[in-house]
């Protein structure tokens, strides 16, 4: 079995933002050189998610409406984890979307359906984060 590993670094210039990292992952997937196995990839901040869905600017807008409903950020004093930081809200909102997906990999490629792609979740943003890709198989 082979094993390949590779992170990818995210500034987004917007509290939050939904983007599309299909492209970056198919791009690990051709580096590895896998033909079948699973791809994970994975948020490696606790307020920043992975998840799949697709890729519809009204549905992400959709996204921002109802998590701002379940957790909003403001008044930051609604949230005893707020103190030196004002990200409860971004906390709880990455606990919603996730935090990972596993895609197989079958002939050389994300086995995905129709519309799936995979997204990297911003919920905290203006700063330097990253996300694991980790490929393993055949």
């Amino acid at each position: 079995m082979e094993s390949y590993r590779k992170e990818l670094w995210f500034n987004t210039p917007t509290r939050r933002a939904y983007v599309n990292i299909t492209p970056e992952v198919q791009a690990c997937l051709r580096e590895s050189g896998i033909r079948e196995g699973l791809a994970l990839v994975n948020a490696m901040h606790i307020t920043a998610s992975v998840f799949i869905n697709d890729d519809e600017s009204g549905l992400h807008r959709d996204f921002e409406r109802w998590l701002e409903k379940l957790a909003p950020e403001k008044p930051y004093s609604q949230y005893d984890h707020n103190g030196f930081e004002d990200n409860g809200d971004a906390h709880l909102k990455r606990t919603i979307m996730g935090r990972e997906v596993v895609v197989a990999v079958t002939d050389g490629a994300l086995d995905l359906g129709p519309w799936e792609q995979i997204f990297y979740g911003e919920m905290d943003g203006k700063r330097k984060k990253r996300v694991l890709v980790k490929i393993i198989g055949e």
